[in-house]
């Protein structure tokens, strides 16, 4: 789990209540342990930039592209994408989703939201909360779409998107007490 900003905790007790041996990530060192790894919820620049001054840009990067399962959630989904749209000047991404996304494409703070989605792999509706999110403009071939908005003005908006062993969503599963996506993810990784 990237523990240097974002939603740490609430991941971490997520994946606590599926008996996953989860921990916080600051270093290569605690890196390299690691089977699989969450990218949170937070603030995407910041975050590139505490990597690169903890010294895990690099070795995070080369594990996401050697197949280590990852999954990021808001800011986490911007970390693994390709491509951002709307990003600040120079903001880099670890990649690992070959994915264009919109950086705060649903607004401001003032424009979270919360709606239901269905979403590839989970069974039932899935309670997803918006918070300054942002969502996939495009995929290339080999992107799976799991889940996009349905119904308003950003009806049919990509939200959710794996990729080998790359999953992202805009919403934030870990504040819902609902554990079903990162179940998904836990389960991916077993299979891996």
């Amino acid at each position: 789990m990237f523990a240097l900003q974002g939603d740490v905790r609430e991941h971490l007790h997520a994946l606590d209540r599926l008996g996953v041996e989860a921990f916080g990530v600051r270093r290569p060192e605690e890196l390299a342990r690691c089977d699989g790894f969450v990218i949170p919820g937070g603030e995407s620049s910041t975050m590139a930039k505490l990597a690169r001054a903890f010294d895990l840009f690099e070795p995070l990067r080369e594990r996401i592209h050697d197949g280590m399962p990852t999954f990021g959630t808001c800011a986490g989904m911007i970390m693994l994408a390709e491509k951002i749209e709307d990003g600040v000047v120079g903001q880099e991404t670890l990649g690992g989703l070959d994915v264009v996304v919109r950086r705060n494409a649903f607004g401001r703070q003032v424009d979270s939201f919360e709606t239901d989605l269905d979403m590839v792999g989970v069974d039932g509706p899935v309670h997803a909360v918006f918070i300054r999110a942002p969502w996939v403009e495009s995929v290339s071939d080999g992107v799976e779409v799991l889940a996009r908005v349905e119904g308003g003005e950003a009806d049919g908006r990509i939200v959710a998107v794996r990729q080998r062993a790359v999953m992202a969503t805009s919403f934030h599963p870990e504040v819902t007490g609902d554990d079903r996506v990162h179940r998904s993810f836990v389960e991916f990784i077993a299979q891996s």
